[in-house]
């Protein structure tokens, strides 16, 4: 891991262990090696979002927003199915 992001190992074991703060610039790096969102390497979220389920989000939000409107729209109707399929399953 300090290879990736640009350190020793000895200093990354000091971030496991709460004995130092890693820079955002670092901190970043690690997010990225391990292929979480930032939010999720501080604790600011639960939610860990995959690399191709960001990437997805990301090229969502580029587009026209009647684009955008008509994949949100068909995401949320195929939501609801499943959620509706496990409900009763």
């Amino acid at each position: 891991m300090g290879q990736i992001v640009g350190t020793s190992g000895a200093v990354i074991g000091r971030y496991e262990r709460s004995e130092i703060t890693p820079s955002v610039e670092i901190a970043k790096k690690i997010a990225e090696a391990l292929e979480v969102s930032l939010d999720y390497l501080v604790g600011s979220t639960e939610q860990v979002l995959d690399k191709a389920t960001l990437n997805r989000i990301q090229e969502t939000n580029k587009l026209p927003s009647k684009e955008k409107e008509r994949i949100l729209f068909t995401l949320e109707a195929l939501l609801r199915d499943a959620k509706t399929r496990a409900a009763y399953s």
